[in-house]
């Protein structure tokens, strides 16, 4: 073998053990990571706040009703004046116009028939509402307090329960989830001292969906003006000796 030869395989050979080591340091830096992503703890953090509603929506329905198709026009007119008297009201205890929705008229009949199916009785009637869709949610229970005195009148009504509704999260979605990292950390420091390491940075988090319910409810999120809203974050933390 000339001393070419001999050269080429030494370089060769040098290559193939620079490349073996090279690769071994790869697959042993690797082996090193994966055992320190395996130090981790994950843990939940819970934020809660109790709120009151901003907004409310609440529907009051009336009904005239006579005994035959010819007093249609009268019962039209005496609909539309109680939904005046009804809009007039809410107007009078604080709610703006631009807040009061007249709704239109549906119009319905009854026949009662006796055995041999003979007419005997017929009603026709007329039914309205009025929504208030307002920011005054305070403003709701004395109002249907002072709708329901129209029944006195003579006003057929129903008086709806309102839907309320908490309409401002983004305004306290930072703070609570600040607070739900937090409360994560303080629980993963827990795990940590117990185990006899600490906790370090965060590996990776997860946030679940912000619920907003009615207080004191575990179904339900328009019946109440207070609410609850709450969410909760699981966090992967890294521990440290």
């Amino acid at each position: 073998m000339s001393n070419g030869d001999k050269g080429g395989l030494f370089f060769a050979g040098l290559f193939v053990a620079c490349g073996m080591m090279v690769a071994g340091f790869f697959v042993s830096q690797t082996i090193y990571n994966a055992k320190v992503a395996l130090n981790t703890a994950e843990a939940k953090g819970l934020a809660e706040r109790r709120v009151t509603s901003d907004r409310a929506n609440w529907e009051v329905r009336y009904t005239v009703t006579g005994t035959s198709r010819a007093e249609l026009p009268k019962l039209y007119q005496q609909a539309e004046q109680q939904q005046q008297t009804i809009a007039a009201l809410l107007a009078e205890v604080g709610f703006d116009r631009s807040e009061i929705t007249l709704g239109v008229l549906d119009y319905s009949n009854e026949e009662f028939r006796n055995e041999e199916q003979k007419l005997v009785d017929e009603r026709h009637m007329l039914s309205g509402s009025v929504e208030v869709d307002t920011d005054k949610v305070a403003l709701v229970a004395t109002a249907r307090s002072q709708v329901n005195k129209l029944m006195a009148q003579g006003i057929d009504l129903v008086n709806r329960a309102p839907k309320y509704r908490f309409t401002r999260l983004n305004e306290i979605k930072p703070e609570m989830l600040r607070e739900a990292t937090k409360n994560a950390r303080i629980a993963a420091t827990e795990f940590a001292e117990n185990a006899g390491v600490n906790v370090g940075g965060i590996r990776d988090a997860r946030q679940g969906g912000f619920i907003v319910r009615d207080a004191g409810e575990e179904y339900g999120d328009t019946e109440k003006v207070e609410k609850e809203v709450r969410v909760v974050t699981t966090i992967t933390f890294y521990l440290t000796e």
